[in-house]
């Protein structure tokens, strides 16, 4: 069964990166063009780290993006770095979203708390024992997973019995 929220987070994300790095991109032309200082920096600086910096936080929500469509082709689980990946930018829409209430408003608050809400769907609605085709948990069986003597499922015990004692 296909789950259509990773295909949303991933358009989402592309979206929101490519949007991130053509915002700084014009913020960095903007101080360009204005001959812009701060506290006595060099504008052409400026200029660039913001240039800089949108491309590697675009990039950063563009590979959170394909994590999040790999997760909808595979229909699994998020794992390793992708999982990693996926949990930094939850955690940074939320901190984007408490940024965005105080500074720019409660609509951008509201997007960044919606991405923070889909981008936990993905990671929670993805797990590794719900995934398609796998089987029942071994704790699901009525004895615990564990055979009639006390063993697990497989059949092998987990400690080797006693060896015989001699009187």
């Amino acid at each position: 069964m296909r789950r259509p929220v990773a295909w949303v987070v991933a358009v989402v994300l592309f979206v929101e990166g490519l949007g991130v790095a053509a915002l700084q991109w014009f913020l960095g032309i903007v101080v360009d063009r204005q001959d812009m200082s701060l506290a006595g920096l060099d504008p052409d600086v400026m200029s660039m780290s913001s240039k800089i910096g949108g491309l590697v936080f675009g990039a950063y929500f563009a590979l959170c993006g394909l994590v999040a469509l790999l997760v909808a082709l595979r229909d699994r689980a998020p794992a390793g770095f992708g999982r990693i990946l996926l949990i930094s930018a939850a955690v940074v829409h939320g901190l984007l979203g408490a940024f965005a209430w105080g500074l720019v408003g409660w609509t951008a608050f509201l997007f960044m708390v919606v991405v923070l809400g889909l981008i936990v769907l993905v990671l929670m609605t993805y797990d590794a024992q719900g995934a398609p085709g796998s089987e029942a948990p071994a704790d699901s069986a009525p004895d615990g997973g564990a055979g009639g003597d006390g063993s697990p499922a497989g059949g092998s015990p987990v400690t080797p019995p006693a060896a015989p004692t001699t009187p």
